[in-house]
């Protein structure tokens, strides 16, 4: 009987995704999709668009209530999902519903990338489908106030479109006002001050980088994964005017995040960073229970952040 390939594992990431013999892809988390619509209780508007039919780029665009096309009056912010490179999308209604809220809070617009998942697209899809999306907002409106942001593996994602913008010959003509970075999915091979030095799960994190990054020759301590490393004259040239770094006590995490703030301080750059840390909560706490008292806090900081001068 022949050997029922389909069934048997090969590469097992649970409880995220799994990867069979045959080929076969099973995602366990991060599936469930939602159609764009006019949230009733807020007003808020969203809608589907494709930029790129080769690559079958998409986003979903935000609006708040009372606007049918994007105001380059009001901040406008790029977001990047998280879920490890690998699960969730824009049309998720973790992320679907967060953004809605955001969206009414802040008076903002939002455009959710919908970028391309490892492993069926491993490392640099995700980048380069993110920075085609930064081209195109730039072509679509003369907007003032442009701001990236992203949690977990969406945080990674907006620092590096932000150093492609600062360091790449980018003809954005769009400077990108400032960075929101949420539980940034940063690591290396050397535990930080405050991080586990359990070797199963540092084995572990080590092997989910080069499966979502398979062309990489440094593992988890490429600049892709771990931005400490970045040369500081190129991290210097990172091309936004201010940065938002949150943390949280309890997330694996934490100590990336602290590290990447001090880094960026002494690497020369012009700008302006600050940390903020929640305690006593874990990785992506504000979507996991976006009514907890600290979410709903940190919804309000981030509508703040995004809406300064």
């Amino acid at each position: 009987m022949a050997e029922d390939l389909d069934n048997q594992i090969d590469q097992d990431f649970g409880p995220l995704i799994r990867v069979y013999k045959s080929g076969r892809i099973e995602r366990m988390l991060g599936t469930d999709v939602v159609p764009p619509s006019t949230d009733p209780s807020t007003g808020v508007s969203s809608k589907d668009l494709l930029i790129d039919p080769t690559t079958g780029l998409s986003v979903r665009l935000y609006l708040p209530a009372d606007h049918l096309h994007p105001d380059p009056s009001l901040p406008l912010l790029i977001y990047f999902h998280g879920g490890g490179f690998c699960i969730e999308s824009a049309s998720s209604p973790t992320y679907h519903n967060y953004l809605n809220s955001l969206v009414a809070r802040s008076n903002i617009t939002v455009v959710s990338v919908d970028y391309r998942r490892a492993p069926e697209h491993p490392l640099p899809a995700a980048y380069d489908d993110s920075w085609a999306a930064l081209r195109w907002v730039a072509n679509l409106a003369d907007f003032k106030r442009v701001f990236l942001a992203g949690d977990s593996a969406g945080a990674n994602i907006a620092h590096r479109v932000a150093m492609m913008a600062g360091n790449e010959d980018s003809d954005l003509g769009m400077k990108i006002k400032g960075m929101a970075l949420i539980h940034s999915y940063f690591w290396g091979t050397d535990a930080l001050e405050g991080e586990s030095e359990d070797p199963k799960f540092r084995e572990g994190m080590e092997r989910m980088w080069r499966f979502v990054c398979p062309s990489t020759t440094e593992g988890s301590d490429d600049v892709w994964a771990n931005p400490m490393r970045e040369p500081a004259e190129r991290l210097a040239r990172l091309g936004c005017q201010k940065v938002m770094v949150w943390v949280a006590e309890k997330d694996f995490v934490r100590a990336r995040g602290v590290a990447y703030c001090e880094a960026l301080k002494k690497s020369g750059w012009n700008g302006d960073v600050k940390l903020v840390e929640h305690q006593g909560q874990g990785h992506v706490f504000h979507l996991l229970d976006p009514q907890c008292q600290q979410a709903l806090e940190f919804l309000e900081d981030l509508g703040e952040f995004l809406n300064q001068e």
